[in-house]
């Protein structure tokens, strides 16, 4: 039973969404390619800027590129054991060849361009997400492939004007573990200010509802199925805070050419 279910809304979509879990382990049954094709073409009707539709996605089918993906995104074998392995690219390759090819000189390496590049990427690898789960599958996204994208782009062969934003293992599901709690909504949906004038926190900035969630998030972990911890979700973000993460991100975007002005 789902530890998120949404209250007041009886809806089979609103439903599937709010059961959404990351699934790890995955049976036998292969995922057939006329339903992952299915899946992409539903997942390409996400809204995208200007209809730039600035993604590629990669199927990696090579046993020694999937291994090798696997070890260096942790490692995390399930990106090995996974029937379906995507990798989702920015990609404004075809916006730089039809400027090319209508005689138009190419602005690139604008900052606005990593963002709509990378938040296209997000909606239509969502829209798959979903799409999946409504078939029965399930699946959990890999941004482990960050940890070193030089050595995915070398795998993949993905050009310049174009990067590995993360992966996503696909499958129908061994064990289906119980949905992750989240903030209450009042903490993300705000009416008319980002913070409403005299809105009470403690001496640090945290609102009490996000320290009242500690408590839940810790019992979820202290009682789920497996990988029990004994964190919570505060303390989850101060460690994640607390440290530089994937520095050289930058120094990568730039030689791929995004992010440079």
């Amino acid at each position: 039973m789902s530890s998120f279910m949404n209250p007041g809304i009886d809806n089979p979509v609103i439903d599937l969404l709010s059961r959404h879990r990351s699934i790890r382990k995955f049976n036998s049954r292969p995922v057939g390619d006329d339903t992952l094709k299915g899946l992409v073409k539903a997942a390409q009707c996400a809204s995208t800027s200007h209809h730039v539709q600035a993604y590629t996605i990669i199927q990696v089918k090579d046993s020694e590129n999937r291994q090798a993906i696997a070890d260096l995104a942790g490692p995390q074998p399930w990106v090995a054991q996974a029937p379906v392995f995507l990798v989702f690219c920015a990609d404004l390759t075809r916006l730089v060849a039809a400027a090319r090819h209508h005689g138009v000189p190419e602005e690139i390496g604008w900052a606005e361009q990593l963002i709509v590049a990378t938040v296209d990427t997000a909606l239509v690898a969502q829209n798959l997400m979903v799409a999946a789960e409504s078939m029965g599958l399930g699946g959990v996204f890999i941004g482990g492939i960050r940890n070193d994208p030089e050595q995915v782009c070398d795998l993949l062969n993905i050009p310049d004007q174009a990067f590995p934003v993360f992966g996503l293992c696909l499958g129908y599901p061994e064990q289906i573990p119980d949905t992750k709690p989240r903030l209450p909504v009042t903490q993300v949906l705000r009416q008319d200010y980002f913070q409403a004038p005299g809105e009470k926190e403690n001496s640090s900035g945290l609102p009490k509802e996000v320290t009242n969630f500690d408590g839940t998030l810790h019992n979820y972990y202290k009682n789920r199925d497996s990988n029990l911890k004994d964190q919570t979700w505060t303390g989850q973000m101060a460690e994640l805070t607390g440290r530089i993460i994937r520095p050289w991100m930058k120094a990568f975007l730039e030689k791929k050419g995004f992010f440079r002005r």
